[in-house]
């Protein structure tokens, strides 16, 4: 592994312990309710799941409630611990993209939740998600997006890191940032068809109140009219 990677390992098994407090409380839960629904939106339903970067298994869990079966991947040791007890009946392994260790044509969808923006080499995990894949198998990935709103984010976690501020993400780790562009060339190179982009999420947890509570509200708006001021973007594409 790289310095990089090896930094987000460190980083979130020390979180582990308090990752669904961010994800799985009060705004978290709603934040992390939505982007969810967007990739559910993009892949097979029912199907036999690979989630790469799954957390605590929150992800997997609601694949699960709608009648799939699922695998969860994590570089964090710490993290896959939590998932396991979150959903004893699934999976678990401890690893990263670039190497997925399952067979071809595995899976009927591989899934990703913000994680996708610590990868050092996005092309060869598309690949090895694409070799993974059935064919007529879907992948749905969710991430930060790069805009104005985002711009600044590298800075602050640079600042974060310095003041060793103990929050989850909070640190530099060389994370890229996509636009619509970049997303769709690195999925239409891996092969995949029927790739769609779409910005989603406009109230982040991060906003403080009653900041959230507005953009809630005008959510709906922004992801029809206004895509550009959203924070994530998801992509989705199929294999033939």
């Amino acid at each position: 592994m790289s310095g990089d990677e090896i930094k987000v390992q460190r980083h979130y098994d020390e979180m582990a312990e308090v990752y669904d407090r961010r994800y799985d409380y009060r705004r978290g839960r709603s934040y992390h309710a939505h982007i969810s629904q967007h990739v559910m939106n993009g892949l097979v339903k029912g199907g036999y799941l690979l989630d790469i970067g799954c957390g605590t298994g929150l992800f997997v869990s609601r694949y699960v409630e709608n009648g799939g079966t699922a695998v969860g991947l994590d570089i964090s040791g710490g993290m896959i611990e939590k998932a396991v007890e979150r959903c004893p009946r699934s999976d678990f392994t401890v690893g990263d993209g670039d190497v997925l260790p399952f067979r071809d044509n595995t899976f009927d969808a591989v899934a990703s939740l913000l994680a996708f923006s610590y990868l050092k080499d996005p092309s060869r995990m598309l690949a090895e998600a694409y070799r993974v894949l059935r064919p007529g198998g879907t992948i749905s990935v969710c991430t930060l997006g790069k805009n104005l709103l985002t711009a600044g984010l590298p800075a602050i976690h640079q600042i974060g890191e310095a003041m060793r501020i103990q929050q989850v993400g909070m640190g530099d780790f060389g994370e890229h940032y996509y636009n619509e562009k970049e997303m769709y060339t690195l999925f239409s190179e891996a092969g995949f068809t029927r790739v769609q982009v779409k910005r989603c999420s406009f109230a982040h947890l991060n906003l403080v109140e009653p900041v959230y509570d507005l953009a809630k509200k005008i959510e709906p708006f922004v992801e029809r009219r206004l895509p550009c001021f959203a924070y994530n973007i998801c992509a989705k594409g199929r294999k033939e």
